[in-house]
């Protein structure tokens, strides 16, 4: 299959999965996973109506959005771990970081995010001067993922909001991976159970949860984002060192 069949493959596959669970298919965001991938197929995703990208290293981020300049609604997503001393370089370029999962790096988004606050609306528009954060959980307590304890969870969500610059949109997961997706699913349901114990999607409106493995598990259990990069764009090639 070429990539716009993949692409639209899966756009049909989440419609399936959104009515199967009795939801508007309009309700869940699809990021496309470019990371790993030229720009070149970015920008032929971008020309079949795709405007949400995924990221996780910020070199490469800037690389492409550079190439990809000109493309002025393209929306960049960092959904990778995120060191504080990669802030200022990310904030200049995505309208949502996914990995928030510590107070520094909050604190750090923000400053960073208050310096060019003025040219994020010039350049995003007045709805994103400010950077829309989601606060990812260690839903499993793996050691060799990021995330925030879920014990700690309501201090982090404090501390997104104290700072001017942000914008606290909502949480994100990734569960451990599972050769079945059904597996999957408890820890979808207690991503959610965490966003209504922590102020609903008032607070909280958007779950960043589901990838290419598990994404129609993800939207029964109430996802509005998925993140799906293999089934779109194939396997990654090795990064290089």
């Amino acid at each position: 299959m070429t990539l716009i069949e993949n692409f639209r493959a899966i756009e049909a596959r989440i419609a399936r999965a959104a009515q199967s669970a009795g939801r508007d298919s309009r309700a869940v965001r699809l990021i496309a996973v470019s990371k790993g991938h030229p720009a070149a197929a970015i920008r032929e995703l971008y020309a079949a109506g795709q405007r949400d990208f995924g990221e996780s290293y910020a070199q490469e981020l800037e690389g492409k959005a550079a190439e990809l300049a000109e493309l002025t609604d393209l929306r960049w997503h960092m959904i990778g771990h995120l060191q504080r001393n990669k802030a200022r370089s990310v904030v200049r370029h995505v309208t949502t970081v996914h990995s928030v999962d510590s107070i520094a790096l909050a604190r750090e988004l923000g400053r960073r995010a208050q310096a060019i606050a003025e040219e994020r609306a010039r350049r995003f528009g007045p709805e994103h001067a400010r950077l829309d954060v989601l606060v990812e959980v260690s839903i499993a307590g793996e050691e060799q993922k990021g995330g925030v304890a879920k014990d700690a969870l309501a201090e982090l969500l404090a501390a997104v909001e104290a700072e001017p610059a942000l914008r606290l949109v909502g949480l994100m997961c990734i569960p451990p991976l599972v050769d079945d997706p059904a597996a999957a699913r408890p820890y979808f349901d207690e991503l959610a159970a965490l966003r209504d114990a922590h102020g609903g999607p008032e607070r909280l409106p958007e779950l960043s949860m589901g990838m290419t493995h598990d994404f129609e598990q993800a939207i029964a259990a109430g996802a509005t984002i998925v993140r799906v990069g293999t089934a779109i764009f194939g396997e990654r090639p090795p990064r290089r060192a």
